[in-house]
């Protein structure tokens, strides 16, 4: 039975991405060695490094005075380097749910943290707007993509200050512009790699203008100097992650990306509207396009395991909720084929007709 893979992450990668990786796991580059088992300075290596930098830079239509770094951590670990690198007297954080919330918990610890907006008391439904940004903070955090409460910022915001933006879940995903950033960071394991990667992209002017120690594993000035080579770094997902990236270009690039996308997302939104059996949990001018939340309808709550049931045996994985919101959750990231959000959409239509 085909599988449709709705993982919220680690989730779906394109096919042709995991056949290469794994063919470079048997026999990287010809050299009769694995990927696993080289070293990272391995002449061979480097240009791989250097091909997902180029590449993120092409894409992301990067501008000059940025540097692109990968380090081990994931995004979490990223929720305390950035203040350990650029808080000195004040940070502004936006709370539109659990990670933004954790990432605004560790910059608690280094001094006066402001809260600029939440949706917290509406269990992260929609993302705040009308808010102002502290002109005299150091940095304004954002996170674009809400994977838990299927919401997403769309808009580039014109900040007053340093933009800070976890897009761990929405990363190349749709074309931005990177110069009103001062910062973009995330975690591999949604859109661009397997589980143990994080990317940063980061204005090189934002760096050494804090007074304290930094860590030197901690500070983004020792991987920018060292080409993400200060210590060993994750091997495998850079290679992945330059097989995707090559993948997404031969696609057409972010626009072409970016379509696909929307066309995936319109097509389930459309059936939960329609469907009386189902009910989306978010605003509807913030809905994402990675993670798309339904729970059933009051009248039909007591179906949702059967519901669940019919998706399991129509080959639909991934599709239950979190277990803070409940309901489902159908995770279409760029590598997400059309044909699973249809197959999906009929198992919905299927079910109404039984009931």
């Amino acid at each position: 039975m085909k599988k449709h893979n709705f993982n919220a992450g680690p989730s779906v990668l394109p096919r042709e991405v995991i056949e290469k990786t794994a063919q470079a796991v048997l026999d990287f580059n010809g050299s009769g060695l694995s990927i696993l088992e080289i070293s990272h300075r391995a002449k061979d290596f480097q240009p791989i490094v250097d091909e997902a930098i180029a590449l993120f830079k092409e894409l992301l239509e990067i501008p000059e005075g940025y540097s692109v770094i990968f380090l081990g951590g994931g995004a979490s670990l990223q929720f305390c380097m950035i203040p350990f690198n650029l808080f000195e007297k004040k940070a502004a954080y936006l709370n539109t749910g659990v990670w933004a919330s954790k990432a605004m918990k560790e910059a608690k610890a280094f001094g006066e943290t402001i809260e600029v907006a939440s949706s917290k008391d509406a269990n992260y439904t929609f993302v705040p707007k009308d808010y102002v940004i502290p002109t005299d903070a150091d940095y304004f955090h954002i996170t674009t993509n809400n994977t838990i409460y299927g919401t997403e910022l769309f808009t580039d915001i014109d900040s007053p200050v340093p933009l800070i933006a976890d897009m761990s879940s929405d990363i190349f995903s749709r074309p931005l512009d990177v110069s009103k950033y001062g910062m973009i960071y995330g975690g591999a394991q949604k859109n661009l790699a397997p589980a143990g990667l994080a990317f940063v992209i980061i204005k090189d002017e934002l760096l050494g203008k804090v007074s304290r120690h930094i860590p030197s594993m901690l500070n983004y000035k020792t991987h920018i100097d060292n080409g993400s080579m200060f210590n060993t770094p994750p091997v495998l997902p850079i290679y992945s992650a330059m097989e995707n990236l090559r993948w997404i270009k031969a696609q057409g690039g972010l626009v072409a990306i970016e379509k696909n996308n929307i066309a995936k997302a319109d097509l389930l939104y459309n059936e939960i509207d329609r469907n009386k059996m189902f009910v989306g949990t978010a605003a509807k001018e913030d809905r994402s396009r990675m993670n798309i939340c339904f729970v059933m309808a009051p009248e039909y709550q007591a179906l949702e395991a059967d519901f669940q049931k019919l998706a399991n045996e129509r080959g639909m994985v991934g599709i239950k909720g979190h277990r803070s919101v409940g309901g489902f959750r159908a995770s279409t990231y760029n590598a997400l084929p059309i044909e699973s959000v249809q197959a999906l959409v009929q198992c919905m239509q299927d079910f109404e007709k039984l009931y």
